[in-house]
């Protein structure tokens, strides 16, 4: 649900050169830039027509400095809630109404420009309701004395940790941990590439997302996209792997349930644990899969 409120930009027009079309933003009464009609106006022609493109930039870039993104609720290590924040974003419809009116008008004065709060999909209550019933659970083990694997199973854990899956929503692997890259804290470690053993940069992750699908499967949801390796791997029985890469395949499973599913994924020790849950009210058909002796 999105409720507008104000946080104190506002555009004021000052008459320079005995012109009323150029104004003046501030936030919080700090001068930010001056603007004009012709800065958003087609060339050579007298018309009213605002340049969409080059308006469109104006707002984007009062967007990157003054919007505030919305953060979910999550649960912390302890399983304690950690409340949801609002974000905030300019009404860009009411702000480029109140620029027409003075642009071609040229009236004067003060304008304050609105902004839109933005919630987050996920708020405390809904996670305190879904976090109780647990309704898919996979353990699989790792060296922790392979120091750069063991890195990349932690990263691509916390990128999927505490994401909630809606009724009829898809959940890809690829874009929830995003690519594998160094400036993310990816390392390089042994990947399988063609059927053999290579080095990339995030090697690893696949153990997530096959210790994911397993979970996934436990819960008896739907199965859209997976891909298994071209040879085993130690860490899940054959056949009960996930391969995924950033410009290849990718993991995807959809809720087919009425409530939404939460994942919980962390490493304990030499562990890798993935759980699922939902809420109490919640009818699933689980499945069993073949585990691995951790």
């Amino acid at each position: 649900m999105i409720l507008s409120c104000i946080l104190g930009i506002i555009l004021t027009s000052q008459p320079i050169n005995n012109t009323p079309d150029h104004l003046v933003i501030t936030k919080d009464g700090i001068h930010v830039t001056t603007i004009k009609q012709e800065d958003f106006s087609f060339p050579y022609t007298e018309l009213p027509i605002i340049d969409s493109k080059k308006y469109s930039q104006f707002l984007d870039n009062l967007d990157k400095q003054f919007s505030i993104e919305a953060e979910n609720a999550s649960l912390n290590g302890n399983g304690e809630i950690i409340a949801e924040k609002v974000g905030a974003k300019i009404h860009r419809q009411a702000f480029t109404e109140q620029l027409y009116a003075y642009f071609f008008s040229h009236q004067s004065g003060k304008l304050e420009i609105p902004m839109l709060s933005v919630y987050p999909k996920v708020d405390s209550e809904l996670l305190a309701d879904i976090r109780s019933m647990r309704i898919g659970r996979y353990v699989t083990s790792f060296n922790p004395g392979n120091k750069t694997r063991t890195n990349n199973i932690s990263l691509a854990s916390k990128a999927i940790n505490n994401y909630v899956v809606f009724p009829g929503e898809t959940f890809s692997f690829n874009k929830v941990v995003g690519k594998r890259t160094a400036s993310k804290g990816y390392l390089r470690a042994p990947v399988i590439v063609r059927g053999e053993f290579s080095e990339d940069i995030g090697g690893g992750i696949c153990q997530v997302s096959s210790t994911l699908f397993n979970a996934v499967d436990n819960a008896g949801l739907k199965i859209v996209q997976r891909f298994s390796h071209t040879r085993k791997v130690p860490y899940i029985p054959p056949g009960r792997d996930a391969t995924v890469s950033w410009y290849g395949p990718d993991f995807a499973f959809k809720n087919t349930y009425k409530e939404p599913v939460l994942i919980r994924a962390k490493t304990l020790g030499h562990l890798l644990v993935i759980n699922l849950y939902s809420s109490d009210s919640i009818e699933y058909q689980p499945r069993k899969v073949p585990h691995t002796p951790y």
